[in-house]
């Protein structure tokens, strides 16, 4: 007996049609019920505030041992794990979780003063006086800034931000501006392979 190929097409379109469909939903409902912590939440599916910035230190105000503390929202209708166990649906208003920011080590030294005296009094060595470095200072206040040449290194060392304070603390830089990041290698530093060609 032979069967309509059309009618046999059409039945097994439909049952992998089911398949397919059943098999999505239950996807749907295990992802729906797995929810993560609201600190492993993706960027774009929260906002951080704004930290509050100290105006003497241009760093945030709640600063402690080099890290401050800011609130985070998760986005309106993303539902996450609190710290305390609970799942909760934000409505975007809600602080779901805190982040960690770097503070730096300020003393007093602003970035901008030291530019402006190694530019106009470099070579008399106020850069160097203001920095804490008074032997330094004195000899370029001595040789008139090494002739010039001292004076020219000092004002590209020091806006290179190479030249610091002699406590080792930052420069006082605006919050928003520019500041440099230091980068170093460690023993701890992770050493990509070289490919031998």
């Amino acid at each position: 007996m032979a069967f309509p190929t059309g009618r046999l097409f059409s039945s097994r379109t439909i049952s992998l049609g089911v398949l397919f469909y059943s098999t999505y939903c239950h996807f749907q409902f295990v992802l729906a019920n797995d929810v993560d912590s609201c600190e492993s939440l993706r960027l774009g599916q929260y906002i951080c505030k704004e930290p509050r910035i100290d105006d003497a230190t241009q760093e945030p105000e709640n600063c402690k041992d080099m890290i401050a503390w800011v609130e985070c929202l998760p986005a309106p209708n993303v539902s996450c794990r609190l710290s305390n166990g609970t799942e909760f649906r934000f409505s975007g208003e809600e602080v779901g979780f805190n982040k960690s920011l770097p503070c730096r080590n300020v003393s007093g030294y602003s970035y901008k003063v030291a530019v402006a005296l190694s530019l106009f009094l470099g070579w008399l060595g106020a850069d160097r006086f203001y920095l804490g470095y008074p032997a330094l200072g004195l000899l370029k206040f001595c040789t008139v800034g090494f002739c010039g040449i001292g004076s020219l290194v000092d004002f590209m060392l020091i806006s290179m931000q190479i030249v610091g304070p002699s406590d080792k603390s930052d420069y006082i830089v605006d919050y928003y501006g520019a500041r440099l990041t230091r980068l170093s290698i460690t023993n701890e530093t992770y050493r990509r392979t070289q490919m031998s060609p």
